[in-house]
């Protein structure tokens, strides 16, 4: 079903959002549901199964690529896909390089769900996958920088909104990432040895994680927001200008920060001191495009309490601005002795992840379903449910770590009184200090988990209802 709203507008393809919208949904679920069992397995370790394959080690890879590049990335490129084409006043460049977008990205996602648990990986942090499958993501990814470059040469309006220039920068700094990370010689088909050795090896794999972070999950989120957010609020950017401003001065701050993953390391003390200064100077930016996208729902605060869309934008926003002062506030040499290394990084983690995410995810969806599909939202109080649900889950799960890492780093560094001594010398002594609280993270993971089934059901009810007879929602 191709979605017209004038003679004059040209038909677009809708399919290929549709296409990668229920895939962000399957594997959202998917992803999550096994971050929920690795979740369990820290609070109660029978749930390993006493099978290799089911281990936290094979499966916590499994989850952070399924959330990251299967759950966002598809959001991502349905989110592009749909968008694109209305800010250009074209269809996309090629139909056929859309499909081979979409096919291909979920042919590498099951060949990561099959490697994974099987135990090949290269062993670095968000680029576990051997050599054949990275060399089939940069084909992918090729074809989808053709289509969306091809579109923008094409486009039929003057003017490059900024939605379009986060998703450029998403577009052009992965390539380099993914490509420059992955840079091996193959030894068998599925064993490669990196070009980089030691500590080069350490500062390019970081280089790559956090800007994979700041380039997959920040920048095209952040486009997103800009293109659905005043849409759904019926309501301009509040500043342009200052649209412009966080898009240049976070592009290029974001590229520097990642040696503060290496604090207290061999690296030399200038470049983790880099790392931490350009971390820090990323709160003006990231705060600039919060608060430019809350001030954009002036005048429509109104239409939070009701409007789902609206909702769980203005939650995820506020989670992006927590996420990028906690972030920063991390970096700093005194705050990463007590946090590195404890479950305070993995509150920091899924507050972004969750909150900034998943909540954009969600909102871009409860938009995008009832224009697609050209039927209302099944049920408003299903998707109230969700939001309710998601967010008491995200609060149970982040506050739980927040106090799980907090008592990890005080416990490791507590000394007797005279100094000489440990008073946990057994790391047992944390690990069971912290099962409670990994019982509480684990009840918060599963709401959230609840709550995505139930926009899954709610999308499905919408979907499969009888068609309107009257005209097409309008995009």
């Amino acid at each position: 079903m191709e979605q017209t709203t004038s003679p004059n507008t040209p038909r677009y393809d809708d399919q290929i959002a549709r296409m990668f919208l229920s895939a962000t949904v399957l594997w959202g679920i998917v992803g999550m549901l096994v971050g929920v069992i690795i979740a369990l397995q820290l609070a109660w370790w029978p749930a390993n199964l006493g099978l290799p394959y089911a281990t936290f080690g094979r499966l916590r890879p499994l989850h952070t690529n399924a959330v990251i590049f299967a759950f966002a990335g598809n959001a991502v490129f349905a989110g592009v896909y749909y968008s694109t084409q209305r800010l250009c006043k074209v269809r996309m460049f090629s139909d056929a390089l859309s499909w081979i977008h979409f096919w291909g990205w979920q042919l590498i996602i099951v060949s990561a769900a099959i490697t994974l648990p099987l135990g090949l990986t290269q062993g670095k942090e968000y680029a576990e996958l051997i050599w054949p499958i990275d060399l089939a993501i940069a084909v992918v990814w090729v074809a989808f920088a053709v289509n969306f470059f091809g579109t923008l040469v094409t486009r039929k309006t003057k003017h490059l909104y900024v939605a379009l220039w986060f998703y450029m920068a998403t577009v052009i700094t992965m390539t380099v990432l993914h490509v420059v990370n992955n840079l091996a010689i193959p030894a068998s088909l599925t064993r490669s040895y990196p070009i980089y050795s030691g500590l080069t090896d350490a500062l390019v794999q970081w280089w790559y994680g956090h800007n994979a972070v700041g380039f997959l999950l920040t920048t095209p989120f952040l486009g997103l927001m800009y293109y659905f957010l005043p849409k759904a609020a019926e309501r301009p950017v509040f500043s342009y200008r200052l649209s412009i401003i966080h898009f240049w001065a976070l592009v290029f701050l974001y590229i520097w920060a990642g040696p503060h993953h290496l604090l207290y390391s061999a690296l030399p003390d200038w470049a983790q001191t880099l790392g931490m200064v350009f971390s820090l100077m990323l709160i003006a930016p990231s705060w600039g495009g919060m608060l430019n996208g809350l001030l954009t729902l002036k005048g429509a605060w109104d239409r939070v309490r009701t409007d789902p869309v609206l909702k769980f934008l203005a939650v995820g926003i506020t989670f992006y601005g927590m996420s990028t002062f906690e972030g920063p506030m991390m970096s700093i040499r005194a705050v990463n002795s007590l946090s590195h290394y404890t479950d305070w990084t993995i509150a920091h983690v899924h507050g972004g992840a969750l909150g900034w995410v998943g909540f954009t995810t969600f909102a871009m969806c409860y938009y995008m379903v009832p224009r697609l599909w050209n039927r209302p939202l099944h049920s408003m109080k299903l998707a109230e449910l969700h939001f309710w649900l998601g967010t008491i889950g995200i609060l149970l799960y982040i506050v739980s770590m927040w106090t799980a890492g907090v008592t990890q780093g005080l416990m490791w560094r507590a000394y007797n009184e005279d100094g000489t001594q440990l008073l946990y010398p057994n790391f047992l002594d944390t690990v069971t200090q912290l099962i409670p609280l990994y019982w509480v993270r684990v009840v918060g993971g599963l709401m959230y988990l609840v709550s995505v089934c139930i926009m899954a059901w709610n999308f499905i009810k919408t979907a499969n209802a009888p068609a309107p007879s009257s005209a097409p929602v309008e995009a």
